[in-house]
Order: C-alpha cells, then structure tokens, then sequence
C-alpha cells in the first residue's frame, strides 16, 4: 500500500513538472509566434488619411488575394475602382463586397483575359468609353508555376504571355489616356522569383526548355525589364512606373502547386495575408512622396535592389521591341 503511495506520488510529481514545463513553452511560445507572424507581414504603408477621390484606378486581377485588397483600399480613399477581370462573377462578388466595405459605389467591373490580344483591345476600347482619364493603373494579375507549358489564346507561352506580354499590350494602349491625365502612375506587379530568372532571346517561349519556375522567373524578370524601359519613355510625362514585389503571400496564385500548396498550409501562419501582400502596391498608388519616383523595384515599401539581368538596359531595349513586335503595336 505504501509503495502505492510512494508510486502516485512520484507520478504525480512527475505530471506536475511535465505541466509545468508546458506552460513554461506555452507563456515563451504563443508570444514568440505572434512576432513570428507581425514580422511576416512586412513593411505596412500607414499614410491612411492620403485620399484619391475621383481618381479613375485600373486593377487587373482585382477580385481575389491581393488585388482585391488594393482595391477595397483605393475604394475607401475615394477612388473610381475599375475591377478588370477574366472572371465576371468572381469580379461582381468582390465588387458587391468592396461597395458594401468601403462605402464607395463607385466601384466597377469589366471582363478582362490577359490570355487574349483580341479581349485586351476589346477591355480598352469599352474603358475609354466610360472614361477620358486613367491616374493609376496596377498590373496585378499573373499566373505561377504551371506545371506543363501551355499556350494563350494568341499561341505564347501562358506565363509571360499572361504575365508579360499581357500586360504590355494593355498599358501601351492605355498609355495615351494614362498620360492626359498626368500626374498618373503604373504599377507592375513583379516577384523575388525574377532573380533566377532569365531572358531567353533564342526561346522566349521556352518551346525547347521548358520549366514551371523558369518560366515564372523569366515573366518577372521581364516585369522588372518593362518598368526600367517604359520610366525612361516616359520621362518629363509626370507618369511614374514602378514594380514591386509584393512578398510570400497566401493566394490563389499557388493554385498549380498542387500536392506542394497543401503541404504548405501548415506553414500558413509564416506569410503574408492578402492584406499586408497589397501594401507596397497601394503605396505605389497614393503615396505623395512618391510623386516623382519611377523605374524603381519596391519590397515591403521600399526601394530594393533587382538582379543584375534586371538592370540590363540593352535586355531591356531589346524585350521592348520584340514585345511591341509580337504584340504587333506601332508603338515607339
């Protein structure tokens, strides 16, 4: 009976430490976490009381992750938010939501496939119907990591089609509306990934080599390449272009990772929310200190350095003219 005792005694001293040393882990672990995720979020723009109101704003790719979240800020500072979209439906719900957010109605949707050259022109056409100015346009949408090559409507590679080619159609048409209503900015949505990327002049569409982050890479990259070149254009225009990149964010973009984007669901806590992965982009588009900055790449609102190809004006110069060439515009 006593050796029971004794027995119980000792387990139970033994729980006592086993829970104590849990606690201990808990009261170091949950702050320890919270840091964790208030440093994951990076760099917050925090100027809330900068307004736009009237200003007339395009957002491709604006009714999911990052995209919506610039557009239900941009929205609540007065913006004219044109949600420019492949998914209508998708796009309509954000907007009813976006409305009901920021208390803005003047908040809109129009059908836009990056896939397509004909649905690009078609998009310009039907918006400068509706409006004679444009003071912000941000080229947010893109795809990522497509496991096997597939093409656009008009016969690219889906990635820089999508995510370069795209969006160098759409801005150059915008371009003559964008400058009437200067002071106006662009912004490009880019990534980190564009600093293994590289600019394939022999294969630009990767017809013979053919990989899911090499692609992705050689799309951001030319994001970066098409800002350098487009600010120099535009200089003495009072239009400002800058890219940036927005950070690990948790969105539909990783939707091609398949098994690897459930894998990191764990890791969920550890990245950017949509939220904070919009704050370099909304700062890009309403911050006065910026009035006068172009062809700079942002991280976490501020100016970060590029990769060396993305420095390279000649790569720059060249991507230009094959773009205006493929796109076939008569730009200069």
């Amino acid at each position: 009976m006593f050796t029971n005792i004794k027995l119980n005694t000792k387990i139970s001293s033994k729980m006592s430490e086993i829970f104590g040393v849990c606690a201990v882990a808990a009261v170091v672990a949950v702050p320890t976490l919270y840091l964790v995720q208030r440093w994951a979020q990076g760099g917050q723009f925090k100027k809330d009381d900068v307004r736009i109101d009237g200003k007339v704003v395009v957002i491709t790719g604006a009714n999911t992750g990052i995209g919506r979240e610039t557009a239900l800020d941009l929205a609540k500072r007065g913006g004219r938010v044109y949600l420019a979209c492949r998914d209508l439906t998708k796009a309509d719900t954000a907007r009813m939501e976006i409305i009901h957010q920021s208390g803005n109605k003047s908040v809109f949707t129009k059908h836009l496939d990056l896939t397509s050259f004909e649905s690009i022109r078609k998009f310009v056409d039907e918006f400068k119907k509706c409006e004679s100015k444009l003071h912000i346009l941000i080229n947010n949408a893109g795809v990522m990591a497509i496991p096997n090559r597939q093409t656009t409507k008009d016969g690219l590679e889906m990635q820089i089609g999508t995510n370069h080619f795209g969006h160098f159609l759409l801005t150059v048409l915008l371009l003559d509306t964008i400058k009437a209503s200067a002071p106006a900015r662009i912004i490009n949505v880019s990534s980190l990934a564009h600093k293994f990327g590289k600019i394939h002049r022999d294969d630009l569409q990767l017809e013979k080599s053919y990989s899911r982050w090499g692609s992705y890479g050689q799309s951001k990259l030319a994001n970066i390449l098409f800002t350098r070149q487009l600010a120099k254009r535009l200089q003495g225009t009072n239009v400002t272009v800058n890219a940036l990149h927005p950070g690990a964010v948790a969105t539909e973009l990783g939707r091609h990772l398949g098994i690897l984007h459930y894998l990191a669901l764990p890791m969920q806590s550890f990245v950017k929310t949509p939220k904070s992965g919009a704050q370099t982009s909304i700062m890009l588009a309403v911050d006065p200190d910026l009035d006068e900055v172009s062809g700079k790449y942002f991280v976490d609102c501020a100016v970060a350095a590029e990769s060396k190809e993305a420095q390279c004006d000649d790569t720059a110069e060249w991507l230009w003219k094959t773009s205006k060439e493929i796109t076939k515009l008569k730009a200069n």
